[in-house]
């Protein structure tokens, strides 16, 4: 038994409503089961419940077992003083509100639906399968109602992001110059050193990169000096010495500080995306746009946004991968796929966070943008779609991440459409 289960079958009624009553002998009548709560607080708001003859209007707190209500320490909680109704699987202790009155409990262990159950037990008991719970019924899966569960998680996904940009936005106080910053060296880094380039950019005041941009060896001698790659005595290219000696000279005029920040590294990452590369490839991109918050809010679609970010590290990556070891010569240029990553991941929740801070509504053109873009190949991606659920675009890759580490892999079940679905289906058939 789980909490997740009780609250599906308190919020759809699937248990039997016939002669229910509390577990001290209360005739019960649910006129309203409430709202459903997934925050803080009771798990159903705003419900209504006659008991006896007395109408009630509250709401209502379910557990598995009664004494879960001590075990959370509810009844220190002044949140808690308004549930009209305590909904368990077993009643193993009486529970009290904070003012020590009685809370009405509903005993739902002999009154659920055994289809129900059942139907429950064999989607999470499937030894056999190897992705997913639902993944022998996923074929079969109504394909009008999977398309509209993707497209509402692809903006879940989006609002998960938001919340970071909204903590940077308040930190920057609303200096989306700042926070576009930020964002991209986060997305440059990727997910080997992601949190590395985030720390670094947190530690830089984007005034200084304001006052640099135009000097693109005051942006990598900065940016690679703030990562850590200035500290080579052994290192003799004039290049090298010369971004060191620039570092010097700017960190001392803009007190940047370094100490604390998580030197990026190069295990288990492709030469094309070693850090000094993106950190090269990011100044290119700073010394050669003007408002790039604002170029990248106006872009109205894809081929603008990639014009925008089509840049190549400076001359001396072109036989280098690292400082001092020369390699063939090539241009360090971003691919389209990593394009595409940086206008899935950052561009298009900036647009998205962007409108709602100013109280628009999502502009067409973004679905548009997101759509245009090839699907993600991944382990996730891919084992749906050998499962049976076609991608055909980025935003249903991302919303199938979201389906997955949401849902799926936390075996969230009965809050994902699907799972609810099939399980309504097989307890009716």
């Amino acid at each position: 038994m789980s909490e997740d289960l009780l609250h599906f079958v308190w919020k759809y009624k699937k248990f039997s409503l016939q002669d229910l009553s509390t577990s001290d002998g209360e005739q019960l009548f649910i006129k309203n089961v409430g709202t459903h709560n997934r925050l803080a607080g009771p798990d159903f708001f705003n419900a209504q419940i006659q008991i006896g003859k007395q109408l009630w209007a509250g709401n209502v707190e379910i557990h598995i077992n009664a004494s879960d209500w001590y075990a959370h320490h509810h009844e220190q909680d002044t949140n808690y003083n308004n549930v009209i109704l305590h909904v368990v699987w077993e009643n193993d202790v009486l529970v009290f509100r904070e003012d020590h009155t009685c809370i009405p409990t509903l005993v739902l262990k002999d009154s659920l639906d055994a289809d129900l159950l059942s139907a429950y037990q064999n989607l999470f008991n499937s030894n056999s399968n190897s992705f997913i719970n639902c993944e022998r019924q996923l074929p079969a899966y109504d394909s009008f109602h999977l398309k509209h569960w993707l497209e509402r998680l692809y903006f879940e996904r989006l609002e998960y992001k938001s919340m970071l940009i909204l903590e940077l936005c308040h930190q920057y106080k609303n200096d989306w110059e700042s926070v576009t910053f930020t964002l991209l060296m986060k997305s440059f880094g990727s997910k080997i050193n992601g949190e590395s380039f985030f720390d670094i950019a947190q530690k830089i005041d984007f005034s200084v990169i304001r006052k640099i941009k135009d000097n693109i060896t005051y942006l990598e001698s900065t940016l690679f000096g703030m990562a850590g790659f200035l500290n080579d005595e052994t290192c003799l290219d004039t290049y090298y010495l010369n971004l060191k000696a620039t570092y010097q000279f700017l960190k001392n005029k803009h007190r940047l500080p370094q100490m604390g920040v998580q030197k990026p590294h190069f295990f288990k990452l492709r030469p094309a995306n070693f850090p000094t590369l993106r950190l090269s490839q990011l100044a290119a991109l700073y010394h050669s746009q003007q408002n790039l918050f604002n170029r990248i809010i106006k872009a109205e679609c894809l081929e603008e946004l990639y014009q925008i970010f089509e840049v190549t590290a400076s001359a001396y990556w072109e036989c280098h991968f690292t400082f001092g070891k020369i390699a063939k010569k090539s241009a360090k240029r971003l691919s389209k796929k990593f394009i595409d990553l940086i206008i899935i991941n950052t561009v298009l929740p900036l647009k998205f966070c962007y409108a709602k801070y100013k109280g628009h509504s999502t502009p067409g053109v973004f679905l548009e943008i997101i759509m245009a873009i090839q699907k993600e190949n991944n382990s996730v991606v891919n084992s749906f779609e050998m499962h049976g659920v076609r991608t055909k675009n980025a935003m249903d890759s991302q919303a199938l991440l979201q389906l997955y580490n949401t849902y799926c892999a936390r075996n969230k079940c009965l809050q994902c459409a699907i799972g609810g679905r099939l399980l309504n289906r097989k307890a009716q058939v």
